[in-house]
């Protein structure tokens, strides 16, 4: 009964109508600046922020909250048309989704990135409305120790995930480590591999390395091949909805990723993230099934699970915010920012002291991703419109929105010319056979990885045996382990061959 006297409160604050017309507001904006290549949600927040100074607390917060699903949704738009993850978690979707739209599939692949969202937000923004108290315990158990095995079990999961050869995932992965090692020591305040770059003293941005290696990348590698068997966007599109075949297969591997991205997504340190990549792992492990297109070719179940599972994760990190006032990725940090403005402190206090607000906030999702599939299902065949524009004039645009999306984040012109020295990199990957999403992997978590493991080992004394001996770490490190002999079976290293040799 406390849960539905709970919600009718949260409605009663999200259902007036200035709280929807702003949370409109930040849907439509979140879009809208989200779907433009090289703009994420961390982007469009923090350029929007001061826009909600002015407004009451509840309504501030509802429209940031649009903003977030909005340029979600947008990253996923653009990780579909023209290959640019908008987000670390559209990493994923461009491997099946842009595959989708080459062939002519780029309505259904759209439809289907919505629908889950939809699902997988609603199934999500009830369980933070349900379990939020109870699975605030979960996360209390998880110290430095258990964050740091999580994040080995995250790294293992992507050299499974990687196609082609292991040495090269593992490669991708060490290199994207160390290029989270880049900046300044959190510790003592050293500046590290930073070669007396004063701008390198703040490390390598995630949209600079995004950007580069997967946009400009793949412009040069498109560039580099004569103009007749260059990749130019004509395929007509017959479809704007999945078909029933469609909905069959992805409905299934829909609710997979919900249920995988609701869980992951409580923990703070990027659960929303890895549960996108376990849940595409998890789709390829399970096959494909005679007549369905493989993996990696536009498998509409490639788009479908990891979407749910990021939308998922993404309602779920709501609760380590707003139960314990720990932001599990960059926009929560930007939600902190909003708390802290209106005199808010995020934590546990806040359910009880400001009911309002909690609530107002959990019933604005449900209604946030219900404008979100009405707002941009009948806009799909605007979406696609960008297909039939020559590539003559598609690059140079792309060129100009990554160039721009990225000057907006630091107003810095360096992370420009870093852009332009990553898709250099990029292109080079292409031409080595690398997949690039282990290193984008490695990159995010190794800083974190780092700081976990240096505050476990200074709690513990210096004692390396708390990363087996607390029971979660070690149940997590002998996942790990377990994960990586199996992939090592010469048997499954044979089969696995077989399995990536469609791509």
């Amino acid at each position: 009964m406390d849960l539905i006297s709970n919600l009718s409160l949260g409605f009663g604050v999200a259902f007036t109508p200035m709280n929807m017309l702003y949370a409109l507001i930040g849907c439509v904006l979140g879009t809208l600046i989200g779907v433009l290549p090289g703009i994420g949600p961390v982007a469009t927040i923090a350029m929007l922020l001061p826009a909600t100074y002015a407004l009451p607390p509840v309504s501030a917060l509802i429209m940031l909250a649009g903003i977030y699903y909005g340029a979600q949704y947008g990253g996923s738009t653009t990780a579909i048309l023209v290959n640019l993850p908008g987000e670390s978690s559209s990493v994923v979707t461009c491997i099946d989704g842009y595959q989708m739209a080459r062939k002519g599939r780029a309505g259904p692949a759209l439809a289907s990135a919505g629908l889950g969202s939809f699902f997988a937000g609603s199934v999500g923004t009830l369980i933070l409305a349900a379990f939020a108290p109870p699975l605030t315990e979960l996360a209390f158990k998880f110290g430095p120790a258990e964050y740091f095995a999580l994040m080995v079990l995250g790294l293992i999961g992507a050299v499974v995930l990687a196609s082609g050869s292991l040495i090269k995932a593992v490669a991708m992965i060490i290199l994207g480590l160390l290029l989270g090692l880049i900046g300044t020591d959190v510790n003592s305040g050293v500046a590290r591999y930073s070669f007396s770059v004063p701008e390198l003293t703040d490390g390598i941005g995630f949209v600079v390395l995004a950007m580069g290696i997967f946009g400009y990348g793949e412009i040069i590698s498109n560039l580099a091949q004569p103009e007749h068997e260059r990749e130019v966007f004509t395929a007509r599109v017959t479809g704007l909805m999945p078909t029933a075949e469609d909905l069959k297969r992805m409905a299934p591997a829909v609710l997979r990723g919900t249920s995988l991205g609701s869980i992951l997504g409580i923990l703070p340190g990027g659960g929303a993230l890895l549960a996108a990549f376990a849940a595409y792992a998890i789709e390829k492990k399970l096959g494909t099934r005679p007549g369905e297109v493989p993996f990696g070719q536009g498998n509409i179940r490639g788009v479908a699970a990891p979407e749910s599972a990021n939308n998922a994760g993404a309602q779920t990190s709501f609760i380590p915010l707003l139960t314990l006032g720990i932001p599990p990725n960059a926009v929560m940090a930007l939600m902190v920012g909003a708390m802290t403005i209106h005199n808010i402190q995020p934590g546990p206090q806040v359910m009880t002291s400001n009911p309002e607000l909690f609530w107002g906030l959990i019933a604005s999702m449900w209604i946030g991703n219900a404008m979100l599939v009405i707002l941009n299902l009948p806009l799909i065949g605007m979406w696609i419109k960008l297909l039939t524009v020559p590539y003559r004039y598609l690059f140079p645009a792309i060129v100009l929105f990554c160039a721009i999306g990225v000057y907006s984040t630091n107003n810095n012109t360096f992370d420009v010319w870093m852009v332009a020295a990553f898709g250099v990199i990029g292109y080079a990957f292409i031409k080595l056979g690398c997949e690039p999403a282990p290193l984008l992997l490695g990159f995010i978590l190794g800083p974190m990885m780092e700081e976990n493991l240096r505050r476990a080992l200074l709690l513990s004394r210096g004692d390396w045996s708390v990363f087996v001996t607390r029971p979660l770490s070690g149940t997590l490190l002998a996942v790990a382990v377990l994960m990586l002999v199996i992939v090592l079976l010469p048997s499954v290293k044979s089969k696995r061959k077989e399995a990536f040799v469609e791509e």
